[in-house]
């Protein structure tokens, strides 16, 4: 298992508006077997560009380990849903 960690932007929503789109990528993860080590929430901030017509955001930073294979499907459910704006998943080296 390597360690990963995914970015992502969601909707300018209230904080607690925010917590379903959280959980709804937990669950992603945990679903496709991998290990969350930490959910790190940023809060919202301005964007330096408009994203999807929007130029605030809510930042959210997540932690885990997963198997190589299940990237790609974590990526391709991530594009799907629109209450993320953008998102990148980064391989941690050790």
């Amino acid at each position: 298992m390597n360690k990963y960690e995914v970015m992502f932007i969601a909707r300018p929503l209230e904080e607690a508006e925010v917590d379903p789109i959280v959980e709804l990528v937990t669950n992603l993860l945990t679903k496709n077997g991998c290990n969350i080590e930490k959910v790190d929430r940023w809060g919202k901030r301005h964007l330096a560009y408009p994203v999807k017509k929007q130029s605030d955001g809510y930042y959210v930073l997540i932690n885990f380990e997963a198997d190589p294979s299940v990237i790609k499907e974590i990526d391709r459910v991530m594009k799907i849903h629109d209450t993320i704006l953008k998102h990148l998943i980064v391989n941690i080296d050790e």
